[in-house]
């Protein structure tokens, strides 16, 4: 599955004169089509899980098996208010036959990615026959480590194994030209299926928050306005004008809604939507994208389109699950390692005065044995404590080597769904 991002970034973009005819469909179509078909085979799979589930409710109990083929019901749930929705699912203990998950975890975890990755391929011939954990381990691996070609090789795997829609590629690294990000408290905003003018007072809110970190969460959204794009549009330019660090989760969600909006020559959608779309391509660092609808844009409104500019602390993340947990998390770094009192300390600062403690992984790469130890015990005194704490968006990796050290006495552990 070959993306145009793929592409040089020198390439000479060239236009046929026949793209520029008031009312065209613009570049975005080939890209809304697949997203489309991709949507329809999602449904599909959605559907039959369902069917199953309903089937083995009043059998067994809901829970299902670490790495189970069989998706979790509140993964293919219509979208809710994230005041309604279901508690995420935590990471059940592995099975006994799966030692390639607790080896690859530790081999990832010392550093040791190629030899992980080894391990859990020679996986796929037999655990991964019936398990998807050691598919997603991998997936999470390949977007830790920038191997796009590597993970779309193996979506297409999954893809025929399963007879389902493989994941799509949300990559873990920072862009290169962004600092080192920390670990510190994000002031967070989920949306929910409509963006509409209604999200210009939650988006005033982070602007105001004095929260180092904001995360923004994308991946529910199923339409938006153009008063939502006008709105969402300043909050992201306002933030990255302020150089605070953000954290953008779906991107590719709402991406794939402003599309079919668009055509070259069509003004009836408005600017917003537009440069929305600019905006979503150039935090996502995807230059060549961003200049071949830039031009789209340019022929539609006839005036010069923004400028690409390298996104400077900015990183994109998975969409979360709707969750019950709201309110502000403490974010970790995308690298934990050693015994990093820094960040043990900056932890125990979060704790005052909270009763429930969110630890977000959404770009949490790796970490290693020493601050995975370490992090553990720091945790469980807060749970003597009385609060409640939860590691959220984990990635399969990470969360088979927390389980592994023991975690999940009090500290619930919810990785990333696929």
């Amino acid at each position: 599955m070959k993306r145009k991002s793929d592409a040089p970034a020198d390439d000479v973009l060239v236009v046929p004169d026949t793209r520029l005819r008031a009312g065209e469909p613009s570049r975005l179509d080939s890209e809304a089509e697949r997203e489309r078909q991709r949507a329809i085979a999602r449904a599909t799979a959605a559907k039959i899980d369902e069917i199953e589930l309903a089937m083995a409710s009043d059998i067994f109990d809901d829970e299902p098996a670490w790495g189970s083929a069989r998706r979790p019901a509140a993964a293919n749930a219509p979208v809710m208010n994230p005041l309604d929705a279901e508690e995420p699912l935590e990471a059940p203990v592995p099975p006994a036959s799966a030692p390639a998950v607790e080896e690859s975890a530790i081999l990832y975890a010392n550093g040791q990615a190629a030899a992980a990755e080894s391990l859990l391929r020679d996986s796929l011939a037999d655990f991964g026959r019936a398990e998807r954990l050691p598919w997603w381990m991998l997936f999470d691996l390949y977007q830790a480590t920038g191997r796009e070609t590597d993970f779309d090789s193996l979506a297409i795997d999954y893809a025929s194994h399963f007879e389902t829609s493989p994941p799509a590629w949300q990559p873990l690294l920072m862009p290169t030209a962004a600092p080192a990000p920390v670990a510190a408290v994000a002031a967070s905003e989920a949306f929910g299926a409509v963006l509409d003018s209604a999200a210009g007072a939650r988006l005033q809110r982070l602007l105001a928050s004095p929260a180092p970190l904001v995360r923004i969460d994308l991946g529910a959204l199923r339409s938006a306005t153009p008063e939502g794009c006008a709105a969402l549009l300043s909050a992201l330019q306002a933030l990255r004008k302020e150089g605070r660090e953000l954290v953008l989760a779906g991107a590719d969600t709402l991406l794939g809604v402003l599309r079919p909006m668009l055509a070259v020559g069509d003004r009836g959608a408005g600017e917003a939507p537009w440069l929305l779309l600019l905006e979503l391509l150039l935090l996502s660092n995807r230059e060549k994208d961003f200049e071949e609808s830039a031009m789209d844009y340019c022929v539609t409104f006839e005036v010069s389109p923004p400028s690409f500019e390298t996104p400077k602390r900015v990183s994109t993340a998975a969409p979360a699950p709707a969750s019950r947990a709201g309110g502000d998390r403490f974010l970790l770094p995308p690298v934990a390692g050693g015994a990093n009192d820094p960040l043990l300390d900056a932890v125990d600062a979060y704790a005052e005065g909270r009763e429930l403690l969110v630890l977000d992984c959404s770009r949490l790469a790796r970490m290693d044995f020493a601050c995975a130890t370490a992090l553990q015990s720091r945790l469980s005194a807060h749970v003597e404590a009385g609060r409640a704490v939860e590691l959220r968006e984990l990635n399969h990796l990470v969360a088979a080597l927390l389980r592994l050290l023991g975690y999940g006495d009090g500290i619930r552990l919810y990785p990333h769904r696929y």
